[in-house]
């Protein structure tokens, strides 16, 4: 169904607000793909913080003008489908990953992050970094160590000392 010009302009302008926040964009080919397949697709994005848009390749030029994505322009052919990160930048790689798994007709066709476009293999590494609070939990853990271990340092010579005083006291009641 062909869209007027009022509606041409609405998909520019949702889809342009949203490029302009996003982290992270992945253009993957659908064709092939039936309409239940690509609606459990759109349930996931939902979930998990991606903006999903089925859209012509002329509106998403219009829409991504200006914004960190503008290098996708000249690449844009086929039958795509756009997943923009709004959470997390690896959020849209894993969401096309993993559909990716159990359909072989969605076939990632490029990956852009803060302006740079990517092709279809960095999608594993997009896909491969941690979420926010995976990054926050290794930053936690990178700098509670020293700590931790400075305090087994100090404990160490009191421990070896009941423990020793332990087995002393063990071999006179086994005597």
């Amino acid at each position: 169904m062909a869209l007027n010009l009022e509606q041409k302009k609405a998909v520019v302008a949702e889809v342009s607000e949203k490029a302009k926040v996003a982290l992270a964009a992945v253009a993957a080919e659908y064709r092939g793909i039936t309409v239940e397949e690509i609606t459990e697709l759109r349930v996931k994005a939902r979930e998990e913080g991606v903006y999903l848009k089925v859209a012509k390749n002329t509106l998403v030029r219009r829409a991504v003008e200006g914004t960190d994505f503008e290098c996708i322009s000249e690449k844009l052919t086929g039958p795509l489908l756009f997943a923009f990160s709004m959470d997390d930048p690896g959020s849209a790689a894993r969401l096309v990953k993993e559909f990716s798994k159990t359909n072989d007709k969605l076939i990632t066709k490029l990956v852009s992050v803060g302006g740079e476009l990517m092709d279809a293999s960095a999608l594993d590494r997009l896909a491969s970094m941690p979420t926010r609070d995976q990054a926050l939990a290794i930053l936690l853990g990178t700098m509670k160590a020293p700590i931790e271990k400075f305090v087994r340092t100090l404990v160490a010579p009191h421990t070896k000392l009941v423990r020793t005083l332990d087995a002393v006291r063990d071999s006179k009641q086994a005597a």
